[in-house]
């Protein structure tokens, strides 16, 4: 579901990672059944509610089961839940499945999803903003009045006002459950986490690898269908890509760009190519000197028209990505090419130098302009292409900054120490603009990493929120996006299609609405 994250991915985001660690010699084309698929080395600890990253995402949406979960298409089911009922019209009753549990067979109950949503806020966890709607939700606080705790199989959710699509965000996995454990040693238990999904974790070779396994207690509709899941961390995509053409790797969702003129000959009808609710661009943090005040949003509007992103688009990407005209995706309900402002986002090197020249008379620019990257994830292709555009048309040292994999970009960006722009992709966390505008540009969002804050846009967003139906949010998303067009706390590049494939290994592959496949349905021939 992570268009998680934590691209907030984020996911999120969250936020879009790259791939990373072994090489082909580490792989064996699954041992013991499992089927072997790519990935990165997670951020954090799986824990749901501080997980807002694409790497951990994946594991914790096969290790843990919420209230419901989103189809290939992105349409909520109920997983853990018997029923979620509106009573009166902002609370809503949840009642719980018979018999549910956590891997270790104690039971789920209405209080591990209460204590753990409650754990989130208190410890302000990077997924903390989704309880925002609820009752009593504020920075910090020790316990949301907006939860009750009926019986074992009962619990009620008293929102702040009306909600339109709150029950629409329940399948994120800030909203999944902790067994009680997890509150004795919240970084231990990540480490080893006892969910209650249709996997569980038999082992997490940092760095290197993590096998998943089938939890037999599971109770909802993703049965696993294959032994067991292995991610290998690989060290780039290509490393990846030449493991899948030797059968050595069974599913990779994320092609190299070397291989994109090639990919769907090379592997016919087992290649991938199709739209995801994903979107990138790269993140001008508020603090960078030279990008605040009327100086900075005339540098970041420059910046943005000395950017050709068909020619990108087409050049680097073979097609596999179209240019973006606003901050979402065209996979989502609601999404509209033509919002007042999106003219910024089209190519227009004079506009671009006048805009550059009129911020030089503010103060005059001085020192490089970078765009941090992980280097494992196949992005040096195009973040070279951009910084060369920007450099050739503004007459600007524009570079990339490459970090060596995506934990070191995350871990930078996290803590505020990153010297320049940074690489932003934002894979949705659940089917709505407001995955994309609310995790990322709400004021003190956990995916919010440039900083920005804009009190208009939070009001807008709090509005849409609030909207009794999903087409008088959209009105209110596409005020909150005129305006982000105007002040650019990122700049707009691309949306992704999910480009993938699979090995002669496995059958009945199937990526889903927001490009991860469906690995509970692979099964190994």
């Amino acid at each position: 579901m992570k268009l998680r994250k934590a691209i907030v991915a984020t996911s999120s985001l969250a936020l879009i990672a790259g791939l990373a660690a072994c090489s082909s010699d580490s792989t064996s084309g699954g041992e013991d059944g499992y089927v072997v698929a790519n990935n990165s080395e997670p951020q954090n600890p799986l824990i749901p509610a501080n997980t807002n990253e694409t790497s951990g995402g994946k594991m914790i949406d096969l290790l843990y089961a919420g209230l419901v979960y989103y189809d290939a298409e992105g349409t909520p089911h109920n997983d853990m839940a018997e029923s979620i009922e509106l009573e009166g019209d902002k609370t809503y009753k949840v009642v719980l499945k018979d018999g549910i549990t956590f891997a270790d067979g104690s039971p789920v109950k209405a209080e591990n999803f209460v204590k753990a949503w409650n754990y989130a806020v208190e410890n302000n966890q990077l997924a903390a903003q989704f309880f925002e709607p609820i009752l009593g939700y504020a920075e910090g606080v020790k316990e949301l009045e907006g939860l009750k705790v009926i019986d074992d199989k009962t619990f009620t959710i008293e929102l702040k006002a009306p909600q339109s699509e709150f029950t629409l965000q329940l399948g994120h996995t800030a909203f999944y459950p902790l067994p009680d454990e997890a509150f004795d040693d919240m970084a231990t238990f990540g480490e080893k986490p006892n969910g209650n999904g249709p996997y569980k974790l038999e082992s997490w070779d940092h760095n290197s690898q993590a096998i998943l396994v089938p939890n037999e207690n599971y109770k909802g509709d993703r049965k696993a269908e294959n032994s067991g899941i292995k991610f290998v961390f690989y060290p780039s995509q290509d490393a990846a890509y030449s493991d899948l053409l030797s059968n050595n790797l069974d599913v990779l969702d994320a092609v190299p760009d070397s291989a994109f003129s090639t990919f769907e000959s090379e592997l016919g009808d087992r290649a991938v190519n199709q739209p995801a609710a994903i979107y990138q661009g790269f993140t001008i943090p508020s603090k960078l000197e030279h990008f605040s005040g009327e100086e900075g949003q005339l540098r970041r509007q420059a910046i943005a028209m000395a950017i050709n992103r068909e020619e990108i688009t087409k050049t680097i990407f073979q097609g596999t990505r179209t240019p973006a005209t606003d901050f979402t995706s065209p996979v989502v309900a609601g999404y509209n090419d033509k919002i007042p402002g999106a003219e910024v986002l089209a190519y227009n090197p004079d506009k671009a130098k006048e805009l550059w020249a009129k911020a030089d008379a503010i103060s005059p620019f001085t020192g490089e302009f970078s765009i941090g990257y992980n280097a494992d994830g196949g992005h040096q292709a195009w973040v070279d292409a951009v910084a060369n555009q920007i450099k050739n048309t503004l007459g600007i040292d524009a570079v990339g900054n490459p970090y060596p994999d995506f934990k070191s970009l995350r871990d930078d960006i996290h803590s505020r120490t990153i010297q320049g722009a940074f690489r932003t992709g934002w894979q949705a966390d659940y089917p709505s603009q407001g995955s994309f505008l609310i995790s990322v540009y709400h004021t003190g969002a956990g995916s919010n990493d440039g900083d920005y804050s804009n009190p208009k846009v939070d009001d807008l967003l709090r509005k849409a929120q609030e909207a009794k139906t999903p087409e008088e949010a959209q009105e209110f998303y596409t005020q909150v996006q005129e305006i982000l067009l105007t002040e650019l706390p990122g700049i707009p590049l691309w949306y992704s299609n999910v480009t993938g494939g699979y090995s002669e290994n496995v059958s009945n592959v199937t990526y889903g609405w927001n490009s991860v496949p469906q690995y509970y349905k692979i099964t190994k021939k």
